[in-house]
């Protein structure tokens, strides 16, 4: 793989693997859930550490195995490209030591029984933690008690699927191997994501052997992140651009913005990367930066998805490009805004970051992406702002149009649904207006009937195309 672009120090060592033959950084992070974002971020930011020739990653994937054997022709290797409003950079990112597809459970097993591994992190979907209602691990499903029964019959060898029976097999092998303590860390959109882990995977532990649980807390740390970085899926004319700027065809290109975000709470009892340096932020609570992602860029980007479809827009720049649409965000943005404990200096300057990002022309991500799975992101998205402010006496038209517009989605128009939960929701969200809009709100837990005639209004007037 060959590449001409002027090397910054992160690339300089990736030229060298590239063109040298030089062997990749030692293991000693595991990451599960190979996908675009987490090669923009963790491994961008592993990249970018001063200490990165130290921390090679093992990436497992996730449903799909073609990213290992991509990834695995190209050594690891692929190019990152960075798309701003008027200029596209390119760099090779070469933190990926090794690539595994996910049922590649031998080497799994291998790497956490290694006490050169120090950290595991994680990209899953809110749905990939197989939670039930009340937050804990949802042993009724069918993946989960298939998961249960072959660790607790053959914990050396047993087969999972799941992200909490992954974990747990892993964790299993570190016991018996008797090395060092590690550090879990979610890097994902779930609010308190390193307590949400730790529950589903303790109560998997619990479930296949009492005593994993003792050790899990002696021995494993649970890291709560909040992340954020925009990676669309790269179209042609990206990877046309990747060749143009490096002389390489990479059909493992990755598409990202400028801006990047990491923020961090916890222990790292066996060490971690320098990430600091390389411009992640370590806290001691991670919730107000948590709180303010989740309403402001990931419940504007639901806004976006749903609201922004129906009128027939494609894209995230497409649709606050439409004032009505931007109108809508900005009062979704108001009544959230209200709630949150950050400095209002400090969450207006996030919002104007937040509408010069939406608007890049050049960052290409769809309103059907971000549709995906509404049953797992509205009620944490839109629900705690909605209650909110009818605790404080207002009703929030921004908050009760977020769920109207997710309704209209769920009868079918704009964004086609996509979500774990479709067949029960759709059936909630059928017949009238009215009661469609009495069914859902009851779904979410809102038993409120002012907040139900303002969905049903809302749900109309979108339907209606007003």
């Amino acid at each position: 793989m060959t590449v001409h672009a002027s090397p910054t120090p992160a690339r300089s060592r990736a030229l060298d693997r590239a063109t040298d033959g030089r062997p990749a950084p030692p293991v000693r992070i595991v990451h599960l859930g190979v996908g675009n974002f987490f090669r923009a971020h963790q491994a961008w930011y592993t990249e970018h550490a001063p200490d990165a020739s130290g921390w090679g990653i093992a990436a497992f994937t996730g449903r799909s195995p073609g990213a290992a054997v991509g990834l695995e022709r190209q050594a690891g290797l692929y190019t990152l490209l960075v798309l701003g409003a008027d200029r596209a950079e390119a760099e090779v990112v070469s933190s990926l030591s090794a690539v595994h597809a996910a049922d590649d459970l031998d080497a799994l097993r291998r790497y956490l029984a290694s006490d050169e591994v120090a950290v595991v992190t994680s990209t899953v979907t809110e749905a990939g933690y197989r939670r039930d209602d009340a937050g804990g691990l949802d042993a009724g499903a069918d993946d989960v008690r298939a998961d249960i029964a072959a660790l607790a019959a053959d914990p050396a060898g047993g087969r999972v699927t799941t992200t909490p029976g992954r974990l747990v097999a892993g964790l299993l092998a570190r016991r018996a191997a008797a090395v060092g303590p590690l550090a879990l860390v979610p890097c994902d959109n779930l609010p308190d994501n390193g307590a949400a882990l730790r529950r589903v995977v303790t109560d998997l532990a619990r479930l296949v052997d009492p005593g994993l649980v003792a050790w899990i807390d002696e021995h494993v740390s649970f890291v709560t992140t909040t992340v954020d970085r925009i990676t669309p899926r790269p179209t042609d004319a990206d990877r046309a651009e990747v060749a143009r700027l490096t002389g390489v065809d990479d059909p493992q290109a990755v598409v990202t913005e400028p801006f990047a975000e990491w923020v961090l709470a916890g222990d790292f009892p066996a060490g971690r990367p320098a990430w600091d340096v390389a411009g992640a932020r370590f806290v001691e609570d991670v919730r107000p930066f948590e709180t303010r992602k989740l309403w402001l860029l990931n419940g504007g980007h639901s806004v976006l998805a749903y609201a922004g479809s129906i009128r027939g827009h494609l894209t995230v720049a497409e649709a606050i490009a439409d004032p009505l649409v931007r109108d809508w965000v900005e009062e979704w943005w108001e009544a959230a805004g209200r709630h949150l404990t950050l400095p209002a200096v400090e969450v207006a300057a996030y919002r104007q970051a937040l509408l010069d990002r939406f608007a890049n022309p050049r960052i290409r991500h769809l309103l059907a992406q971000i549709a995906a799975d509404g049953s797992q992101k509205v009620p944490i998205r839109a629900v705690p702002v909605l209650l909110a402010e009818r605790a404080a006496g207002r009703l929030p038209l921004g908050a009760t149009r977020f769920v109207a517009a997710w309704i209209a989605h769920l009868r079918g128009h704009g964004a086609p649904v996509t979500d774990v939960r479709a067949a029960e929701i759709r059936t909630l969200a059928d017949g009238p207006a009215d009661a469609a809009a009495a069914e859902v709100l009851t779904w979410l837990g809102v038993d409120d009937l002012e907040v139900t005639a303002m969905v049903e209004q809302q749900l109309r007037e979108l339907e209606q195309g007003n």
